[in-house]
């Protein structure tokens, strides 16, 4: 029934191609075109009318003019949804920064529910959820065949209780369940630290707290190092952040540009367009920047990376980003609904559109799985590693002043603890190393 309504829907919209001399074969195929949309329409209500009569079971007249809603827009594309008062509710609230749930952000794929990212800090996050992940049954119950809001229904719950979701995960033989408890996800859009002389901003959504979080955190951390002069650089950590706001977006990306395109998006109707620009100022005072991004880097985040990458003003790092490059446009309905609708596509400054392509990193940089049994070795390996100092009557430097030899042990404590992030977090680590690369050749 869907499929059929779709089809003539789509039959009426098709382009014409139209000059003088054809204005009554026009006119004639209007109004065909009108007659068979009625048609449908009077199909529609005959099997709306069966279905209330002759189903087995009783159905709410609400509840199938829900369905019919939401089946029109989901056979368009993944993203366009209708939501219930309820879910619509809901939305609004996880834009502000906290709502119920797992924390994962999912997309449909080939009829399974796919981890497009596991959000920093979750109940998912902690029992290892990973983007790219495939969730094929919820307590048992296969969510094959299920809209979208259909399977992210089956998640919702109290806080507080159980939910156990079996997983097909790339590389793993069988699948697995993972049980999670559901609780209040309190979203922190950005955290800052400082990893050595490296400023390190972690972005874990874009919601309306993202650009203040950074703003601040970022001045945050310069103020801690005395100053920009102390810092080597900046690290935008965009990995497995599955996006949000666009205007946050904009926003982000603004704060380390002072001129140019940021983003521009194109809807059905080329008057829909809309470009976006950047303003004078830059939050990181012309700092050398890395972004990592990786598959779970999705929609804002990849407005960001684009922007970014185009204007030369960061490095990427990483591997191919998830690849949204549509925007939907959420309208509101009567009875207190909502429609989420693709309205436009985004493109980066230099008009590539990433829908489906994703934002290609300049360096591509695996995060290694950690393997126990060579750590193990390694660090057997190390234990007896010896140098010259270590030999019986080595002789001494006596070329180096205690306050040289001191800045030389320091130097070398600071390179240890960057091999120690390398074994926490070698993509993070290998941002750095670019960083501090580049401040070496910089001018004093």
């Amino acid at each position: 029934m869907k499929k059929i309504a779709m089809a003539a829907i789509g039959g009426t919209l098709a382009g014409i191609v139209a000059t003088g001399y054809v204005t009554g074969p026009l006119l004639a195929q209007e109004g065909a075109r009108e007659t068979s949309v009625y048609e449908q329409l009077d199909l529609f209500g005959d099997i709306f009318e069966r279905i209330r009569v002759q189903y087995v079971e009783e159905v709410e007249d609400k509840e199938l003019i829900e369905a019919a809603i939401s089946g029109m827009l989901q056979s368009l594309d993944p993203h366009s949804s209708y939501l219930s008062p309820d879910d619509a509710a809901a939305m609004r609230v996880q834009t502000r920064g906290e709502f119920g749930g797992l924390g994962i952000e999912v997309t449909q794929e080939e009829g399974f529910v796919k981890v497009v990212s596991p959000i920093d800090g979750t109940p998912a996050e902690e029992a290892g959820i990973e983007a790219g992940d495939f969730i094929t049954h919820v307590d048992n119950e296969s969510v094959l065949g299920l809209s979208l809001d259909e399977a992210v229904g089956l998640m919702r719950g109290p806080v507080g209780s159980e939910i156990v979701i079996t997983v097909v995960r790339e590389g793993a033989d069988e699948p697995f369940d993972v049980s999670i408890i559901r609780d209040t996800i309190t979203l922190t859009a950005v955290r800052a630290r400082t990893e050595g002389k490296t400023a390190v901003l972690r972005v874990t959504t874009f919601n309306d707290q993202t650009y203040d979080n950074l703003a601040a955190g970022l001045e945050k951390q310069i103020d801690e190092a005395g100053g920009v002069e102390n810092i080597e650089g900046i690290v935008l950590d965009l990995r497995n952040n599955p996006g949000g706001l666009l205007n946050q977006a904009i926003k982000v990306s603004d704060a380390f540009l002072d001129k140019g395109e940021i983003v521009s998006t194109r809807g059905r109707n080329p008057e829909d367009g809309e470009r976006f620009n950047a303003t004078p100022g830059d939050l990181a005072k012309d700092l050398p920047m890395v972004v990592l991004i990786n598959g779970g880097s999705a929609s804002a985040s990849e407005i960001v990376a684009g922007a970014l990458q185009d204007h030369h003003r960061a490095i990427v790092v990483g591997t191919k980003s998830f690849g949204k490059g549509s925007v939907q446009t959420v309208m509101p309905l009567r009875g207190s609904g909502a429609m989420r609708l693709t309205t436009a596509r985004y493109y980066t400054p230099s008009g590539r559109s990433i829908q489906a392509l994703g934002v290609s990193p300049d360096i591509i940089v695996e995060q290694p799985r950690r393997d126990p049994n060579a750590e193990e070795e390694e660090e057997t390996t190390n234990r007896f590693q010896r140098s010259e100092a270590d030999l019986r009557g080595s002789l001494n430097n006596d070329s180096l002043s205690e306050d040289e030899i001191r800045q030389i042990e320091e130097d070398r404590a600071k390179a240890e603890a960057a091999a120690e992030l390398r074994e926490q977090d070698y993509q993070l680590a290998y941002a750095i190393d670019i960083l501090k690369g580049l401040s070496k050749l910089a001018p004093n």
